[in-house]
């Protein structure tokens, strides 16, 4: 082993000890807990009262977060369009600065400002009263599954929407100018010309956001209290009210398998996609 390998080793030492620590431990010790009862004897009783429980819960898990990473493409799509393709300088400016702000906020903080601006007497009703759009009386709260939804989307956008701009603006300008000088529309263009260029940035980018949602507590607590709740929500419970581990962890695995399930898809398209690249012509 040379001078410089070793050094390596050493630098990378740390960061490997906590990957492992914090991350690997953790993931192995939750998913063979998953088939553990109390005892530490092999079963799968666990995911039978996980199905028997909570099988609404992880359609209205995979509904909230499925309908948010379709509403996260679209916006991402429209904001990275029209920084690529806007003709207004000043807008795409305006844009561009405003837009990344949801970044820096995080998740509970984000929830907690929904508090006060979805709620019935919150700053969205108010504002529309204020604006003769609606009667006092007709609102409503929106601390439920929307709001959960609006608060993904409004996080997870900007997040997408960074990769996928990035991605427009190093295509070649070429076929969309030409495209531009033969007539077509700009949403055209975006739809189809720019956005299939970039559809790989455009995938990674949501399965991201689909798994980042996917592991979100904080959100869907302190916006909805109703019932069906998502997983997260439900392995707290099990854990801090019973102290059922194993219930807990086979929910988990559950998350492991859809997120894994997101992320084959995408490693399927990527692989048939090098195949046609690699194939004679």
């Amino acid at each position: 082993m040379g001078p410089t390998r070793g050094i390596s080793i050493v630098l990378i030492a740390p960061a490997l000890a906590m990957a492992l620590a914090l991350f690997v431990y953790p993931l192995g010790y939750s998913l063979i807990g998953a088939f553990q009862d109390r005892g530490g004897a092999w079963t799968l009783a666990n995911f039978v009262r996980a199905w028997e429980l909570y099988r609404l819960d992880t359609l209205y898990t995979v509904v909230i977060v499925g309908v948010s990473t379709l509403l996260i493409a679209v916006f991402s799509i429209a904001i990275g369009g029209y920084l690529t393709l806007g003709s207004s300088p000043l807008a795409r400016k305006l844009l561009d600065w405003i837009y990344r702000w949801p970044l820096f906020v995080p998740f509970i903080v984000a929830a907690l400002c929904m508090r006060t601006f979805l709620g019935r007497n919150g700053m969205m009703n108010n504002s529309f009263v204020f604006l003769g759009l609606m009667d006092q009386e007709s609102a409503q709260s929106f601390l439920d599954w929307r709001g959960i939804v609006v608060t993904f989307v409004w996080k997870q956008t900007p997040f997408v929407t960074l990769m996928v701009a990035g991605a427009m603006l190093g295509l070649d300008r070429s076929t969309i100018d030409a495209a531009r000088n033969l007539g077509a529309s700009r949403l055209r263009v975006l739809l189809e010309i720019v956005v299939p260029q970039i559809r790989r940035t455009l995938a990674v980018g949501l399965i991201l956001s689909f798994v980042t949602m996917m592991s979100v507590l904080s959100v869907p607590i302190m916006l909805s209290g109703q019932s069906p709740s998502m997983l997260t929500v439900n392995m707290a419970w099990r854990i801090n009210s019973i102290g059922d581990y194993g219930t807990a962890n086979a929910l988990g695995f559950v998350s492991y398998l859809l997120t894994g399930l997101a992320a084959w898809f995408y490693l399927r398209e990527a692989v048939r996609d090098k195949a046609a690249q690699g194939a004679p012509r």
